[in-house]
């Protein structure tokens, strides 16, 4: 049964080859596509981690992608025939006994890592959530959880080794909530599959003869319901002195397989749930897809600089004497990007503009900015020497210093919106601190033979 929609389902593992991911699939859906486990495809995170496309959607998918993550499997189908997996315990460990009993091979293949090199922050001061990643040569996880509540209170745990320790003392950690919390849930469609069996019910207020009859009724339970001295609904025992914090870990591990890649890193998290690990893995992706982006491109190391001259011709068609982007020095993949140019006396335009004062041309700057604007639509294309990008329009051009030889000028372009195969971006050129030039840019990204 399906912990959420309360539907009865059943999940099947299948080997899968080399840089296939982990993809579910819906065999309850006649031609349902694949579904890949990435951020891309998270399209809920209420009190669980959803995936889908379009219609196809499947529920509550973290336990049993931190059972894959946990095993450090990289290739899986996993075919479901409902909308949400089976809940099994309210643990990892019904996924992580059937996968270790089924055996997992070593494939041809070299793994690849996403290695972090600096330290990600993510915050939330209103909510008190705070998560830390900092380079390290294994993957490591340390969390907190501060809970205003005497069967809970203050947990910690921490996780040195995901081979060593995940199948032992993680896998099995269950997942919890609240007495408080839920009747809130049941009423909001959720936990319909919940019960006294696969969820700990943390006690957290007093409940009458009544009330714990309703709450029977509520959930169809047969037995008695009971507040225990424990502080676990109906006494259930603790797997772990700090059961709850490790099953938030396990939970973390299950969000971070979205990156479709394992990291080496140590995670720090404080009171952080699905929410904010989706969050956190959205900017972890991006630092993923700009190491793609410079493996693509960029040969050599160019120490300070995302891409140098080499790199930048690898993806814009332009060459002397109307290359002007010296250097990329940032790249956020459909973000932004910030580009240089070095303005030397040398220039061919200088002796002409003007004579005795030499000015760069301000239809340049923008020509520049322009340019820096291709390199952030065009890094993305699988080919970018068959694409050309064609700038469709201009707005709001304002010109605030003029630029002259020794200075450096500094591109900021921002994405405002894409769609399909146009663009609009916002650019601004800098000499230091002051704003040389600004400008709305439009452009549409084509074939390169397109008559």
């Amino acid at each position: 049964m399906g912990l959420h929609t309360g539907n009865n389902t059943t999940i099947t593992f299948k080997p899968a080859p080399v840089n296939t991911g982990i993809v579910f699939k819906r065999v309850d859906i006649p031609d349902s596509p694949d579904v890949k486990a990435d951020i891309d495809h998270v399209i809920d995170i209420s009190r669980g981690t959803t995936i889908g496309i379009g219609d196809v959607k499947i529920h509550t998918v973290e336990h049993v992608l931190a059972a894959i993550s946990g095993l450090e499997i990289d290739n899986i189908i996993c075919e479901v025939d409902g909308n949400e997996p089976p809940v099994g315990d309210g643990s990892a460990l019904p996924f992580v006994e059937v996968l270790l009993k089924a055996g997992i091979v070593e494939q041809e293949a070299l793994r690849d890592y996403l290695i972090i090199d600096k330290t990600i922050t993510y915050s939330d001061p209103e909510r008190g959530i705070d998560i830390v990643v900092f380079p390290s040569d294994e993957f490591r996880i340390t969390f907190m959880v501060d809970y205003q509540n005497p069967a809970l209170g203050t947990q910690y745990t921490s996780m040195y080794s995901l081979h060593e320790e995940f199948a032992t003392e993680f896998a099995a950690a269950r997942t919890f909530c609240f007495l408080h919390e839920v009747e809130e849930l049941w009423k909001a469609g959720l936990i319909q599959g919940g019960n006294v069996d696969n969820a700990l019910v943390i006690i957290d207020r007093e409940m009458d003869d009544e009330e714990l009859s309703d709450l029977r009724n509520l959930f169809q339970i047969d037995q008695t319901v009971s507040l225990s001295k424990n502080g676990i609904l109906n006494g259930k025992e603790l797997r772990y002195y700090n059961e709850p914090v490790r099953h938030k870990a396990l939970d973390l591990i299950g969000d971070l397989a979205l990156l479709g890649v394992p990291i080496k890193a140590h995670v720090m998290a404080a009171r952080s749930g699905h929410a904010a690990n989706a969050e956190l893995v959205k900017m972890i992706r991006k630092e993923y897809e700009k190491k793609l982006i410079r493996k693509k491109f960029q040969s050599g190391d160019a120490k300070g600089v995302f891409l140098d001259t080499e790199a930048i011709m690898k993806i814009l068609p332009h060459r002397y004497p109307f290359l002007l982007v010296d250097r990329i020095m940032d790249l956020v993949p459909g973000e932004h990007v910030i580009g240089e140019k070095s303005v030397t006396i040398n220039e061919p335009f200088f002796p002409g503009h003007f004579p005795g004062r030499p000015i760069m041309p301000g239809v340049l700057i923008i020509e520049a900015m322009a340019q820096t604007g291709g390199i952030l639509l065009l890094n993305a294309q699988t080919d970018p020497s068959e694409k050309l990008v064609l700038f469709t329009g201009i707005d709001n051009v304002r010109f605030r210093r003029a630029v002259v030889p020794g200075d450096t000028l500094r591109f900021e372009v921002e994405m405002g919106a894409m769609r399909r195969s146009m663009a609009k971006m916002y650019g601004r050129a800098y000499v230091g601190d002051q704003l040389a030039a600004e400008a709305e840019l439009m452009a549409a990204i084509v074939d390169r033979d397109k008559k």
